[in-house]
């Protein structure tokens, strides 16, 4: 099953769905992730990408968790068109089991910081908003920053299931929102719904897709599907990128690495690495 998206409607609520298992699982090897990370990434990546769905065509999100656990910052990009990358700045975290015997994202997050959400729109000032962290499980996080920051109640899961050779079997997510002229029998009824579906990674795992985790969701509603986006892992990281940051160093850090005899810079995205010779450094100090 290809990475996808899907937007649909129903009887005053809107809702995407994604299944991103071979992006989570290209970000998990590119970083060397262990489980924590990797659930922790995967699940931030799979926001992203859901609340970019809300964006127009050449806008962009970045989403930041910020807590005080050992995993430190975990960041993902996305856009509309269905792109994402993402790092955490500790992959090697390893932690035991927490007591539902589930991996220990929160243990890893931390439960003590902040999510944060900037949108880039094009206009000159770009938006961030940003809340405390509630259980640093991620989901209930971006839930609550909505909530808290932009004053959209909504609900979202988010799923990454990892297998034992650290490989990702599934991974998924949902953003679901009632729109604000919504009836208490269908915010009752979407209520009712989300207690009973099983986890996220359940869905995906049983083989599920966008359209069917939806359903799911939304058993009982007129379900009305929009549109279908495939998502990859696409990092915009390039050679002039990195020219570019390499020359924006002051001369005495450039006339260093030039002593050195080279530099390697790694993208901290996609964990690419760029060769240049001292030749080609001094090139950039000239």
């Amino acid at each position: 099953m290809r990475d996808h998206l899907v937007k649909a409607t129903a009887e005053d609520v809107r809702i995407f769905a994604a299944v991103t298992t071979d992006l989570v699982g290209e970000a998990v090897r590119r970083h060397d992730c262990y489980p924590v990370a990797a659930a922790a990434l995967g699940r931030t990546m799979t926001g992203a990408l859901l609340l970019a769905a809300n964006l127009k065509n050449e806008e962009a999100v970045t989403v930041k968790i910020q807590g005080d656990g050992a995993l430190g910052k975990i960041v993902a990009d996305a856009v509309p068109e269905g792109y994402t990358r993402g790092y955490v700045d500790n992959p090697h975290v390893d932690l035991p089991p927490n007591a539902k015997g589930k991996i220990d994202v929160a243990g890893g997050v931390g439960r003590s910081g902040l999510v944060s959400v900037t949108r880039f729109t094009g206009l000159k000032k770009n938006v961030t908003g940003s809340a405390e962290l509630v259980t640093g499980e991620i989901a209930e996080d971006l839930t609550n920053y909505l909530y808290v920051s932009e004053q959209t109640p909504s609900s979202i899961g988010l799923g990454v299931l990892v297998d034992t050779d650290l490989s990702i079997k599934a991974a998924g997510g949902f953003f679901v929102q009632p729109l604000p002229n919504a009836s208490d029998e269908v915010l009752d009824h979407l209520e009712a719904n989300l207690k009973n579906i099983s986890s996220v990674t359940d869905l995906v795992a049983g083989g599920l897709d966008a359209n069917e985790i939806i359903n799911k969701i939304l058993d009982g509603f007129d379900v009305r599907f929009l549109e279908t986006t495939y998502l990859h892992f696409r990092c915009h990281c390039t050679r002039e990128r990195i020219e570019e940051v390499l020359m924006s160093l002051g001369s005495d850090d450039l006339q260093s690495l030039i002593d050195d005899g080279h530099a390697e810079v790694g993208c901290q995205f996609c964990g690419k690495k760029y060769q240049f010779t001292a030749e080609e450094l001094k090139a950039l100090k000239n």
